[in-house]
């Protein structure tokens, strides 16, 4: 590794500062591979020279490191089984109770999650009134997003045959979502580690996979923003490694069909 442990340690700062991720002691090589690209496009002999540059205040690049550190992995109907209670369960209690549902898909990266959801609403629940939220903090993954175009190895991973055929059609090489699934679906850009703006009330988070790459305060303080914006009845879903056990104990587990999401343990989190 050609970054100084000093660099390194600049870097990890700054991705916790602007971002809540944790980098580990081990992660150079990977910084370096991420940086890598950014150091070439900004005319940068190395990576060292680029850390160089945003220790002497080059902000404008700032934005651009945090999102080549933040992990964008993701893919359709991820897990399945959370999408299933979503079906079978949570939405059609969120009608009943509210006579709709919100969901929100945080951390959405390039829109597969909040596009599954969109499927799911327009097959089960054609006329009535979804709304899918779809955040992230990288600028350049939620433009892909709001495209709503894939390559054949995206729409491979976790697409139902039968899906693909009924909401995308041919874009070149790619595959491109149906103007209806897409039009179901807003994006915003929200960094999770900061105070969020103002949100409607959720009765589905999907925040799944994320909270493993913060640190212990910046877990609970997403867990508390969480609370305050779910809906009375809200569930919380994380990523099947993830829990609130240890963290925060205004949180219960409640186990469905094959899965696990959480609620508040008082309503507190879900008054107006």
């Amino acid at each position: 590794m050609s970054l100084s442990p000093a660099d390194y340690d600049f870097v990890r700062l700054l991705a916790a500062r602007e971002s809540a991720l944790a980098l580990g002691d081990q992660k150079g090589y990977l910084v370096e591979a991420r940086l890598a690209p950014i150091a070439e496009r900004e005319g940068c002999a190395s990576v060292t020279e680029l850390v160089s540059r945003l220790r002497s205040g080059a902000t404008g690049l700032r934005a651009d490191v945090v999102e080549s550190l933040t992990t964008n992995e993701t893919s359709f109907f991820r897990d399945v089984h959370p999408f299933d209670v979503l079906r079978d369960v949570l939405v059609p209690a969120a009608i009943e109770a509210r006579g709709r549902a919100s969901i929100w898909s945080a951390a959405a990266s390039t829109g597969q999650e909040a596009y599954s959801v969109a499927m799911i609403a327009a097959t089960h629940f054609p006329t009535e009134p979804v709304s899918i939220l779809a955040t992230d903090l990288s600028r350049e993954v939620l433009a892909r997003a709001a495209v709503g175009e894939f390559s054949q190895l995206e729409v491979n991973r976790g697409l139902p045959a039968a899906m693909l055929v009924r909401h995308f059609e041919r874009a070149g090489a790619r595959w491109r979502i149906r103007e209806d699934i897409r039009r179901r679906v807003s994006f915003q850009e929200l960094n999770l580690s900061r105070r969020w703006p103002a949100l409607p009330r959720m009765d589905v988070v999907l925040l799944r996979n994320v909270l493993i790459y913060f640190d212990a305060p910046a877990k609970r303080a997403a867990l508390a923003q969480v609370a305050r914006i779910l809906a009375p009845g809200g569930a919380l879903f994380l990523g099947g490694a993830e829990t609130t056990y240890g963290l925060d104990e205004g949180w219960r587990p409640v186990h469905s069909g094959r899965t696990v999401f959480y609620q508040p343990t008082s309503t507190a989190g879900g008054q107006p």
